[in-house]
């Protein structure tokens, strides 16, 4: 049997790949309703992950990106 693919790996392979991830992107593409917990469980496992909080004029939300090397 093959590795157990997570929502975590999911969403840290997102961030490698294109940099960034909204709370929106996690649930349409990973059906991830949690992302701040796997953000998280990803930064106590030693991911450089930024919060950067964004405002519209009905809803604030976090865009994570990711500090590549």
């Amino acid at each position: 049997m093959g590795k157990i693919i997570t929502k975590k790996d999911k969403v840290l392979d997102h961030l490698e790949t294109y940099g960034t991830i909204t709370p929106l992107e996690a649930m349409e593409k990973y059906n991830s309703m949690r992302l701040s917990a796997i953000i998280f469980d990803l930064k106590k496992e030693g991911h450089q992950i930024k919060t950067n909080m964004k405002r519209t004029k009905t809803s604030n939300y976090a865009v994570y990106s990711i500090e590549r090397s």
